[in-house]
């Protein structure tokens, strides 16, 4: 008998087998865990504060705040996918983490010290380009990492730190508003960008299996014997051009509902404006954290589409509900409505994209495309709800939201098939409730998930990690 061992060590000795080209470096879950809760902190600090910055401190009219936010992100999205693509063929995807963490710390410092329209709309444009990276390459990393059948718990876990992340930057955002100043936020992100520099590279570079972190054929050496795909199957598959509408109309009702919310509760309490804009944010947070979780441990069970339906059915529901009172513990607790779809929307995406483009060696290629969509979309939001702001008020505004999160739901309900298969759903009924690894741990585990031990002992479940590494 040997030490046992936890549930982390699994990912390990998983991480250690997996690849087909000969044995990789093992690397430490927390490593990912750590990556998703500072990449969250970096963003965070950039998100809503900024608009709230801009309309509450420097006096800026909504439509300036629209185009002032507009203008940059469709820059931005017009890199997205060409971002995708790159992140397919490099081997440095670490490395582009890092770059893209430096220049958003230099655009925070810059809004931070010359908070005119010039300088803010060339560091938002940086900002968005940078974010443009994140997404997909963390996506591409846990690909790369995990073998298929353990994506789903794994975007959820991946999910449920980035919710964590947020909490903690809108706390401290909070906190550094109200002693400090709105201003005095923006410092926040050079000095978590460096951590998460620390976080990146503690996973081993050699760790990661590129094949599979772009998918490309299945998870044997067999498998990998094709090219990729060509770039025209972005047109030739009808599911993502189907879930790309549907992403765009989400976030073109959800985008602008917390900055809105935001901007209604600095106008009542314009020295708490901040804090009351991280009570916002935290509420959300929360909720969505265990939200991801549940949604990881189901996606195979239950499917991919009744938990998606279900979050894009609350956003209509929550525009109408900030229209019924100004009161800010309302709002606030309308707010926590949010955390239920984004929470949703956060786990399942790269999940819905990885099953859509199983095989094609394009995933990242994919999520740069969904990207391009969810940032024209969100772009869209920001101008259409300052505008109609400016000219009929904040409750037509959010009529106006709803009505279009109305037509994103029917648009998934009717177009948007089930994209789960049938090695998902037969690894999700396993009673052990972990999915089989790869390579040459593949017997072994297999064993291990009908109740036994290599050795042929009975093993209780959700037990047989403990026994991995003898």
């Amino acid at each position: 008998m040997g030490r046992r061992v936890g549930l982390g060590d699994l990912s390990a000795l998983t991480e250690q087998n997996a690849a087909p080209t000969g044995k990789r470096t093992a690397f430490h879950p927390a490593s990912l865990d750590a990556v998703n809760f500072l990449l969250a902190d970096v963003r965070g600090a950039l998100g809503p504060y900024l608009n709230v910055f801009l309309v509450t401190q420097q006096h800026w009219s909504q439509s300036e705040v629209g185009l002032i936010t507009t203008i940059p992100g469709l820059l931005g999205i017009a890199v997205q996918t060409p971002i995708g693509g790159a992140i397919d063929e490099t081997h440095a995807k670490r490395g582009v983490i890092v770059l893209a963490l430096g220049v958003l710390a230099v655009a925070a410092v810059v809004i931070f010290a010359l908070p005119r329209f010039w300088p803010v709309a060339v560091a938002n444009t940086m900002m968005a380009i940078a974010g443009d990276v994140f997404g997909p390459t963390v996506a591409a990393l846990t690909l790369g990492l995990f073998v298929r059948k353990q994506l789903a718990r794994r975007m959820g876990r991946n999910s449920a730190f980035d919710h964590a992340g947020n909490v903690t930057i809108a706390l401290l955002a909070g906190v550094v508003g109200y002693f400090f100043s709105q201003r005095a936020v923006f410092l926040l992100v050079p000095l978590v960008a460096v951590l998460t520099v620390f976080a990146v590279l503690s996973i081993p570079a050699d760790a990661i299996d590129h094949d599979r972190a772009r998918d490309l054929g299945g998870e044997s050496e067999s498998d990998k014997d094709g090219a990729p795909s060509g770039l025209g199957v972005l047109f030739a598959k009808r599911e993502l051009a189907i879930f790309g509408l549907c992403v765009m109309l989400f976030h073109l009702a959800n985008a602008a509902l917390l900055p809105l919310v935001g901007q209604k509760l600095a106008a009542a309490w314009p020295k708490e404006a901040t804090a009351m804009m991280s009570a916002c944010i935290v509420a959300a947070q929360l909720v969505m954290l265990p939200i991801a979780l549940v949604v990881g441990r189901t996606a195979d069970s239950w499917g991919r589409k009744p938990l998606f339906l279900a979050g894009f059915a609350v956003l209509p529901i929550r525009a109408v509900l900030y229209t019924l009172s100004d009161n800010s513990a309302w709002l606030i607790g309308v707010q926590i409505l949010d955390g239920v779809g984004a929470g949703i929307f956060g786990a399942l995406t790269p999940l819905v994209i990885s099953d859509i483009m199983r095989g094609t060696g394009r995933y990242n290629l994919a999520q740069g495309g969904i990207a391009t969509v969810q940032g024209i979309g969100a772009s869209l939001s920001g101008l259409v709800s300052g505008v109609v702001v400016d000219h009929f008020g904040y409750t037509a505004t959010f009529l106006t939201l709803g009505a279009i999160a109305a037509v994103a739901v029917a648009v998934f309900a009717i177009g948007m098939p089930e994209t789960a298969n049938g090695d998902h759903r037969e690894t999700a009924q396993d009673h052990s409730g972990e999915p089989e690894a790869s390579g040459s741990a593949n017997s072994a585990i297999r064993s291990m998930s009908s109740g036994l031990a290599p050795g042929g002992q009975k093993v209780p479940p959700g037990d047989y990690t403990n026994r991995t590494k003898h």
